[in-house]
């Protein structure tokens, strides 16, 4: 299955299937990820390829239609549109394969979305991932006009021109409400019950042009509504533009691949509008739904595909072929694995043996039934094989006939017999995971917690007890249902770590571009793992898009700065922290930065003249800062304690004077004291500070009486004492002798620097762990 006119099949459809498939007979369905996906697994192999009698010779004839090359000016710029990132396109359809089996739920909705708007709730979730019941059951129970036609390009050359030239020639005039519309959406992408009302305008407007403007607009952010997807073909397929029709479908199964409904709404599209004169119709369709399979098979809930499938052979009277798709099917652990089974002992019961085997397991059953029924005498030569007639020829005793073939039904209902307990097994490990999600398909609104832990629970069972390629299924289905959820898309790329780089790339490059495009911590994991792989340019650029499209993050700057400073650029990393300092929106996020260039420039740049001279600048700018003064005191202890006595002395005397809170002056006086005791060198200074400390105590303790009475201090104040006093309170080790009580660790860790899990008053906005709110709700 190496080529075919679907464009899913050289990039999303065949390059992660192994046909020779675990012993557990899961149906590779993991073949969304381009040559580099997971290429290190043997059951994730590339290379594996389907057979002439898995899919007969249809994908060379399908690999020969190309209709991208039309001269249609809106279909180019359609495709490239959506292709904005065309460079990475094999990559991200790799594991698009798996993202949409959970958008399918029962198809009411998806009709509702073309009618009257309703509330704003129920007009965003109106159409999200429902199928619509008369294509589906046109779908499965198979159309009377027959095949459908996947070389769309001669058959519908002249709908596409009239349909599509024609609009792009004349490019008439959008309607009247549809630039407003747009402009809400265009500046807040977010807003999805803005781009709901947007797609139902176009619809009732029965524009071509605005449709596709807003079509292609809205999926480069909401690729996983299916619906819409159905919706939009029917756009085209409405103004006779059958092969943009075509190609909206392929666009939407190579962004959700797993969507059970959409494949099935694309095979009804093609049987209708495909040319049945080449005599190659019957197969372009087996092919269009061995790629179905092969991209959702594996889906517990893709039942509907498989009986779809098994009921267009059947039509095909190709029993042969029914008994080879059941035979894949009854070693998959699905829904409906049971009514299978049941349906296949009724196919096996009511056809004949010769008419539903191939050729070679008939002539094997045949043998193996005279073998068993040859006489046991040792004196007998004859062998069975000399009695029994060529290939598939019946016996020409007709009671032998029919006793045969009521021996070889029940040898072939055997055989399947132990891999169907087998699946039953597996169904049954499954079973409580499965009935727990009750949202399988993509919305906005947040997911309940249990939906969330039900998730989580079925991916730590599916890792430690499933194959790969039902990993990467499941990793894809709980991706479609959770896409606003980082951390499923973390532990996706964590698990592809140890299979496939491009894997991981691909798994990052969809969750923030697409899904996730202000979440910092997946940007930040990103960035980190494309330094890892020496992407230093990727890296950097990774990071400064967080930071536009997010900013004022501390730790993205800081991760900006970092990265420079590994790799040397120290003049790139100082001007980084200089601009967020001068940049800085308040005083104590200026005061932040400051330090950090400061302690770079003391401990990286060996620079201690220009790191004191960034700290008094700060200081001068945010007196009441208590960490601006205590890093200064770390960088004066940094050299020889007696020759910096003055440089020390004059950083106490600056603190206490300045207007902190009194209970951080407190503080500081306290280390000036217990400094000169350790290292002063005269004891009128230490009398000195001794005395003023006093004072402070003294009216400190005025403080507190006013406080105990009811004269309480303004709520700003307090807060700035309580800051001061958290860190006063924790100073006690960092004037001893030892110059360790001044390290940089022991400090960042008594203070919480300035930003970690734990707040410190109103700095407690830098901690790192809160870069971004979690979804609406």
């Amino acid at each position: 299955m190496e080529q075919s006119d679907l464009d899913l099949s050289n990039e999303p459809m065949t390059g992660m299937v192994d046909t020779n498939a675990p012993d557990n007979g899961d149906s590779t369905a993991m073949e969304a990820a381009g040559d580099g996906f997971i290429s290190d697994h043997p059951n994730l192999s590339h290379n594996a390829q389907w057979t002439v009698d898995q899919v007969p010779d249809t994908l060379a004839a399908l690999a020969n239609q190309q209709y991208l090359g039309q001269d249609h000016a809106l279909q180019a710029a359609t495709v490239e549109q959506y292709s904005a990132d065309e460079h990475s396109k094999p990559l991200e359809q790799k594991s698009a394969i798996s993202e949409d089996s959970a958008t399918e739920q029962p198809d009411d909705s998806a009709h509702s979305v073309g009618s009257q708007m309703e509330t704003n709730g129920q007009a965003a979730e109106s159409f999200l991932g429902e199928p619509e019941p008369s294509s589906l059951k046109q779908a499965e129970s198979g159309s009377s006009e027959g095949p459908a036609n996947m070389e769309l390009e001669d058959a519908s050359k002249e709908g596409s021109e009239d349909g599509s030239g024609d609009a792009s020639e004349q490019k008439p005039s959008l309607p009247s409400e549809f630039e407003r519309l747009y402009k809400v959406v265009e500046d807040n992408p977010e807003d999805f019950n803005g781009w709901v009302y947007l797609l139902q305008y176009v619809e009732q407007e029965n524009h071509l042009v605005a449709s596709r403007k807003a079509f292609d607009a809205f999926f480069l952010h909401y690729p996983y509504c299916y619906g819409y997807w159905k919706k939009y073909a029917d756009i085209e397929k409405k103004h006779g533009c059958v092969q943009m029709a075509d190609e909206v479908y392929r666009r939407g199964l190579q962004a959700i691949p797993l969507s059970v409904d959409l494949w099935l709404h694309y095979v009804a599209f093609l049987r209708e509008n495909q040319d049945t004169s080449d005599g190659e119709a019957e197969n372009r369709i087996r092919a269009v739904y061995e790629h179905a399979v092969l991209a959702a098979g594996t889906d517990f809930r893709s039942d509907r595909l498989w009986e779809a499938y098994i009921n267009w052979e059947t039509e095909q009277e190709k029993l042969a072929n029914v008994t080879a798709v059941y035979d894949r099917i009854l070693a998959i652990p699905t829904q409906l694995y049971s009514q299978h089974f049941q349906r296949f002992k009724d196919h096996v019961q009511n056809n004949n043996p010769k008419h539903f085997l191939s050729e070679e397991e008939f002539v094997q059953l045949r043998l193996e039934l005279a073998a068993a029924n040859k006489p046991t005498g040792e004196g007998e030569e004859e062998t069975p094989t000399e009695e029994l007639p060529p290939g598939t020829e019946d016996l020409p005793d007709p009671a032998k006939r029919v006793t045969e073939i009521e021996n070889m039904r029940h040898k072939v209902i055997e055989a399947r017999q132990e891999i169907f307990n087998h699946n039953e097994h597996e169904v049954s490990k499954r079973w409580a995971f499965e009935e727990g999600i009750k949202r399988p398909y993509f919305h906005v609104k947040a997911l309940e917690k249990t939906q969330l832990s039900n998730w989580r629970e079925y991916l730590d069972f599916e890792l430690e007890n499933g194959s790969p390629e039902r990993v990467v299924v499941l990793f894809e289905r709980c991706l479609i249902a959770c896409a606003l959820y980082e951390e499923f898309w973390i532990k996706y790329a964590k698990y592809l770590e140890s299979y496939s780089t491009e894997g991981v790339r691909h798994v990052y490059k969809k969750a923030c571009t697409i899904h996730l495009p202000k979440k910092s911590t997946i940007h930040l994991l990103w960035a980190a793992f494309e330094e890892q792989q020496g992407n230093i340019e990727e890296a950097r650029g990774i990071l400064k898009s967080l930071e536009e499209a997010v900013p004022g993050l501390a730790m993205v700057r800081l991760r900006r700065v970092s990265l420079e400073r590994r790799h040397g650029n120290l003049d790139e990393a100082e001007a980084l922290l200089q601009d967020a300092i001068k940049n800085g929106k308040s005083l104590s996020e200026s005061s932040f930065y400051s330090v950090k260039l400061a302690r770079q420039l003391l401990k990286v740049q060996k620079s201690i003249g220009k790191a004191r001279k960034v700290l008094l600048e700060a200081i001068e700018k945010d007196e009441t800062s208590p960490k601006l003064y205590l890093n200064l005191l770390e960088l004066e202890y940094s050299g020889d304690v007696q020759q910096n006595e003055a440089e020390i002395l004059a950083c106490f005397d600056r603190a206490i004077s300045s207007p902190m809170p009194l209970d951080s002056r407190v503080t500081f006086s306290q280390r000036k004291v217990e400094f000169l005791e350790d290292f002063g060198s005269d004891i009128n200074v230490l009398v000195a500070a001794y005395e003023h400390h006093q004072k402070l105590l003294k009216e400190q303790e005025s403080t507190k009486r006013k406080t105990e009475n009811g004269s309480e201090e303004p709520d700003s104040k307090r807060q700035r004492m309580d800051d001061g006093s958290a860190a006063s309170g924790q100073m006690v080790p960092d004037m001893q002798a030892n110059h360790g009580g001044y390290n940089y660790n022991n400090w960042y860790q008594q203070y919480n620097s300035w930003g970690t899990q734990n707040t410190w008053g109103q700095y407690g906005q830098y901690q790192y762990n809160q870069y971004y709110p979690p979804p609406p709700t």
